[in-house]
């Protein structure tokens, strides 16, 4: 797999998954539990203690079964350190050229983040190959399509307050996939060890964004 295959592999699963903890060391188990509900992209925060180390072991773990990135990633030894650990893809909530560089020399996708028109296409003039717009639901999804509407090109991924009611409308504004972080992976069921609810809600956000894609789809041309 390369880095053309993984970029298309988070488009087309159309959700990254945020797994944001405040320990590291039931993050392999809450990424299997993703897994279980169809979601094949998912996002270990550098803010997690630790998560540099399971990052390495849930690679050598999970292998193809999952794309493994790392998020809030700031700095170009992060990232070199997070991509010596198996990560395929970066995040940032903001725009590091230096970053995006690094992830070019790598092989991996770049995903910085930005919140204005201007660092949007910054990011983009830079390399990135999405940009993670960051935070999303304080602009909402009408911002979405008023970016896009001059900048048809970039591809935007909305993070920051999606949940199940406002996803589709996200990915009907345009976004190639949205970022989900609390309202899939909830803190409060890893630490109950309900895992299987959050295997339901990776389920029903897969769910929202296909009926949002097919919602989108053109009609079928009838041919008398």
């Amino acid at each position: 797999m390369g880095h053309d295959d993984d970029l298309a592999r988070i488009t087309d699963t159309g959700l990254i998954a945020i797994v944001r903890l405040k320990a590291a060391a039931p993050l392999i188990a809450v990424a299997e539990a993703v897994v279980a509900g169809g979601v094949e992209v998912i996002e270990f925060t550098m803010t997690t203690p630790g998560a540099l180390e399971v990052l390495r072991e849930a690679s050598a773990a999970l292998g193809d079964t999952v794309l493994l990135g790392a998020g809030t990633v700031l700095d170009e030894e992060t990232a070199v350190a997070t991509i010596e650990a198996g990560a395929r893809f970066i995040v940032s909530p903001t725009f590091s050229e230096s970053v995006i560089r690094t992830c070019q020399r790598h092989g991996v996708v770049s995903v910085p983040g930005a919140y204005s028109p201007t660092e949007i296409l910054a990011a983009w003039n830079a390399g990135a190959d999405l940009v993670k717009l960051f935070p999303a639901a304080s602009l909402g999804p009408r911002f979405i399509s008023d970016v896009l509407a001059p900048l048809p090109d970039v591809k935007l991924v909305p993070t920051g307050g999606i949940d199940l009611d406002n996803a589709g409308d996200f990915i009907r504004a345009g976004a190639v996939a949205i970022a989900v972080s609390r309202n899939l992976v909830d803190s409060a069921a890893v630490a109950a060890g309900e895992l299987g609810s959050i295997t339901e809600s990776a389920r029903a956000f897969l769910g929202a964004i296909r009926e949002a894609r097919s919602s989108m789809a053109p009609p079928t041309e009838v041919v008398a």
